[in-house]
């Protein structure tokens, strides 16, 4: 019996080492109507055809969006998890291709004003998950509250969703700001939605980056153009993602292209010293897991 509790620990051991290589990227942009949800799902579903194991958290917890616009009927939530009356494995629900869908609450004021402690113990309750997942998109809220702030210090790539719009391009600054300066997040993807050309995408990325680089120790990255494109819309009424409903469209293209991409960036071999989702197990994957004849320290 005693050799069998050993195999079965050194067994849960390396499954968790193996789930440590989740890649989390965190999906964000400075106000709300700039396309971040319809990015993160077109990525997601990207993901999932190509035969990635691809899990959702809508992280707009007071006004999510992600089961809705996918047509889905989810019983419960994470305002039910907080709540204490379940564990996230139970809200788990699927979505087009097999993508894992975390929906969050909607039209509620208390799951908009979680504290930092709930914040904290939500992005912990990942590590217990069941499932083997080898990417986590999370569709953050608009503006920078402490959520967001959160949300995205916790992941390994912030993806900055931004529009040629002023306010857009200074509510990203801003998020940009604040993450770089008081929380040391350097690195930031930057997707140019709803553009008219790849040169006016070229031209929004050097507006934004013209005033990190005069202000901020931050490295801005464009990884995305993506067209203003009428399938978008088209798909939303529909309460499909444009890449499934439209494929072949502009808007199509260039995100699934961007979904190829993302799939290449690199995942951290180790913990950053700060609070990561699926952290337990990076700290697990750097120290090695005893063989089924090796017994555990303190046995």
């Amino acid at each position: 019996m005693i050799e069998n509790a050993m195999y079965d620990q050194a067994s849960g051991l390396r499954r968790m080492t193996k789930l440590s290589s989740t890649k989390v990227i965190t999906v964000t942009g400075g106000k709300g109507g700039v396309g971040k949800t319809n990015v993160t799902l077109s990525m997601a579903i990207s993901m999932a055809r190509e035969g990635k194991r691809v899990m959702v958290l809508d992280a707009d917890l007071g006004l999510a969006n992600v089961d809705v616009m996918l047509g889905l009927r989810a019983g419960r939530n994470l305002s039910h998890v907080l709540a204490g009356q379940c564990d996230l494995q139970d809200i788990v629900v699927e979505g087009p291709y097999g993508v894992k869908i975390i929906p969050a609450a909607s039209g509620t004021q208390n799951m908009a004003e979680l504290t930092a402690a709930q914040h904290m113990g939500l992005i912990r309750a990942f590590s217990s998950l069941e499932d083997d997942i080898d990417v986590l998109l999370v569709d953050t809220a608009a503006g920078i509250s402490d959520m967001v702030l959160s949300f995205a210090r916790a992941a390994q790539d912030v993806l900055v969703v931004v529009c040629d719009e002023p306010t857009s391009i200074t509510d990203a600054y801003a998020l940009i700001k604040i993450l770089s300066r008081e929380y040391d997040v350097q690195r930031f993807k930057i997707v140019a939605n709803m553009v008219r050309s790849y040169r006016e995408g070229r031209e929004l990325f050097a507006k934004l980056t013209r005033v990190t680089e005069r202000f901020l120790n931050a490295n801005l990255e464009l990884v995305a153009c993506v067209p203003l494109d009428d399938r978008v819309r088209q798909s939303v009424k529909r309460q499909k993602i444009v890449v499934d409903a439209f494929p072949r469209s502009p808007a199509a293209l260039a995100l699934t292209s961007l979904a190829s991409k993302a799939m290449t960036w690199p995942v951290p071999s180790s913990a950053g010293g700060h609070l990561e989702f699926f952290v337990e197990k990076l700290l697990v994957k750097q120290t090695p897991a005893p063989t089924p004849n090796e017994a555990p320290i303190g046995e």
